[in-house]
């Protein structure tokens, strides 16, 4: 059954506190990546985060949320895999699905922006707080519609939505049994059932 919160605004738990640490902007952070090239980190409110490991679990359920989401048409949809988006100035990070507006061919040469993304999706386990905490306000803040949280730890599918600049305004969880709709630009397009991209045993079994 799902369950329908209001998000309570507050601080992401994940928040930096002792140290003085410099906030890259995102021109700042692409050109210092281009001499890096190290696709092991990405840009989170202004600060370089080392990407977690992913597990099998974790890779497996990216893979079927991209096979649920084929049935949007490419001409008007693409979906990403782990490719950075500019969701603001200080925050480019690299969402394990993103659902963007046009064909692929469209960004030959430029990042997608917010303005661009309909639909972002983490896959947690290793990552929860992150993704529940500076991940959920920088998509947030950038406007992203919708934010799907595929929680691998208490094995739910959490759906944002309502961003502002204070955080998202309504999470909806969505346990085993449930369906939960594919809403781009205030349309239902489909239903994915959770069972469907759940790993049959959860990361600590």
């Amino acid at each position: 059954m799902s369950t329908i919160t209001d998000v309570q605004l507050a601080p992401p738990p994940d928040s930096i506190t002792s140290l003085s640490l410099y906030r890259f902007t995102v021109d700042e952070y692409e050109r210092m990546s281009a001499v890096l090239d190290d696709r092991r980190v990405e840009l989170v409110d202004g600060y370089v985060v080392r990407k977690m490991g992913k597990k099998p679990p974790h890779i497996w359920s990216v893979g079927r949320i991209l096979k649920a989401l084929g049935f949007l048409p490419a001409n008007l949809w693409t979906c990403r895999k782990e490719d950075p988006v500019r969701v603001s100035d200080f925050d480019e990070p690299e969402p394990d699905i993103a659902v963007i507006r046009g064909p692929e061919d469209q960004y030959q040469d430029r990042i997608p922006e917010a303005k661009d993304v309909a639909l972002v999706v983490e896959v947690a386990e290793t990552t929860l707080e992150r993704d529940q905490g500076r991940k959920l306000a920088a998509y947030a803040k950038g406007g992203i519609p919708t934010y799907w949280i595929v929680n691998l730890v208490e094995r739910k599918v959490e759906v944002y939505t309502r961003p502002s600049s204070a955080g998202y305004g309504s999470r909806t969880d969505f346990v085993a049994g449930d369906h939960f709709a594919v809403v781009i630009d205030g349309v239902e397009l489909g239903k994915i059932a959770v069972d469907s991209i759940l790993p049959t045993k959860g990361p600590h079994d």
